[in-house]
């Protein structure tokens, strides 16, 4: 094993290495590549971020390309993004000209990456378009949906359709979220590294500089939100829980902490929002972190007395699941892929609404052992299920799958 695989071991097991070597014996130099929005900001940026490097460990040719795009393209696609998650918007197919002129100009610089790669993944609807684009493709293309699709608004889910059809498989998340497409549809839920600065163990001494850094009292109780500044987050309703709260435990803390991506126009808006719904509470603090404050971020949700993820719609959530693996129970919106992590009552909460958010802080204030036994659960339930040798596993899984469906047998060796 090489010392990435070494660690990962440690952590996950050999006998999940183990695994993951002798999947990807068959796969030897596959050219393998991921084409998403952003480089930073989002889970997507941060599962590539580590995913590529350890594919390219097991010996497969993995690279990942960002597309580019202006602002046109991004407005629209955030609006794509809001109406594939259920919001009903102003929709017309003549305003995805300039999605559709980007992404031919993206194909026009990515051409000759993709039609040469064995396998494509397509992360999202940013570039779902560049399948139609590469007519000369020789590999399997897979569309990667990250978002909650379980209720799409309908003109937006048609016109997306279109350039989905071709692909030979598309991967979801949840089954609830996936939609009729010709295609194998397959179930594979994000993950989190646990040897990344966001996850990894951190010194006391750092998680307490770090609090002091923005005048958070380590001893009073907390409450933290990581989140991007997105209505779909309910950042709102994380304040308006906080503050039901505070009326009987006048001691408690809010920490709502979030970044932006260079895909998501919205965020300056949402940000301005919640700050201005925060006032001047000295206790509430709206932190607006850079992309690669991952330590800062890991440091907030150890100091956390619980977590909160109170989202009214979430493909997956990774926040989520970085705080369980911190051990804290965490305070959840009952919805999307939330529900596949929060297990009610043994991992956490599953909330929907501010009031019923409030009355499980307020539980869980009062119940400090019942606090700690929820985050040892939760820990386990992470360390068992979405850890990213598992996300691994399952993609060179699929693969196989796609390179060999026609023979009856496959040798992994």
């Amino acid at each position: 094993m090489t010392g990435l695989l070494d660690a990962y071991a440690e952590v996950a097991g050999e006998d999940v290495i183990d695994h993951l070597n002798q999947l990807s014996r068959a796969l030897q130099g596959l050219r393998v590549v991921h084409v998403n929005s952003t480089r930073t900001g989002g889970g997507v940026a941060e599962i590539l971020h580590k995913l590529v490097p350890l594919m390219g460990e097991l010996g497969i040719d993995a690279d990942w390309q960002v597309m580019s795009g202006n602002q046109d393209f991004f407005d629209f696609t955030k609006n794509v993004h809001n109406g594939l998650q259920g919001n009903v918007i102003p929709f017309s197919e003549k305003a995805g000209k300039s999605y559709e002129e980007v992404n031919a100009e993206n194909a026009g610089k990515l051409r000759a990456v993709l039609e040469e790669a064995d396998v494509v993944f397509i992360h999202d609807p940013q570039p779902a378009p560049l399948l139609s684009l590469c007519p000369e493709r020789k590999g399997k293309w897979i569309w990667r949906c990250h978002i909650d699709l379980s209720h799409p608004y309908r003109p937006v889910w048609r016109y997306l359709q279109r350039f989905l059809k071709d692909y030979d498989a598309s991967i979801f998340s949840l089954a609830a979220f996936t939609q009729r497409l010709p295609h194998p549809k397959y179930i594979i839920p994000p993950s989190i590294d646990p040897l990344g600065s966001k996850n990894r163990d951190l010194p006391a001494e750092e998680i307490a500089s770090v609090c002091a850094e923005f005048g958070i009292d380590t001893a009073r109780p907390l409450i933290v939100q990581v989140s991007r500044f997105d209505r779909f987050k309910d950042p709102l309703g994380v304040i308006r829980a906080y503050r039901l709260v505070k009326k009987f435990n006048p001691d408690l803390q809010l920490v709502y902490a979030g970044g932006g991506a260079s895909d998501d126009p919205e965020g300056d808006i949402v940000y301005q929002e919640v700050v201005d719904a925060a006032g001047d509470d000295p206790d509430v603090f709206i932190l607006r972190l850079p992309p690669d404050a991952n330590r800062t971020i890991n440091a907030l949700q150890r100091a956390a007395t619980l977590v909160l993820q109170k989202s009214v719609r979430e493909g997956f959530g990774l926040t989520v699941t970085e705080g369980m693996w911190k051990q804290k129970p965490v305070i959840g919106g009952d919805t999307g892929g939330i529900r596949l992590q929060v297990v009610n009552h043994h991992t956490g909460y599953l909330v929907n609404s501010p009031e019923g958010a409030a009355l499980r802080i307020r539980y869980l204030l009062r119940q400090r052992e019942k606090c700690e036994e929820m985050g040892i659960k939760a820990q386990q339930f992470v360390r068992d299920n979405f850890l990213l040798t598992r996300h691994l596993r399952e993609y060179l899984t699929l693969i196989t799958g796609l390179l060999y469906q026609r023979e009856g047998r496959i040798e992994l060796g």
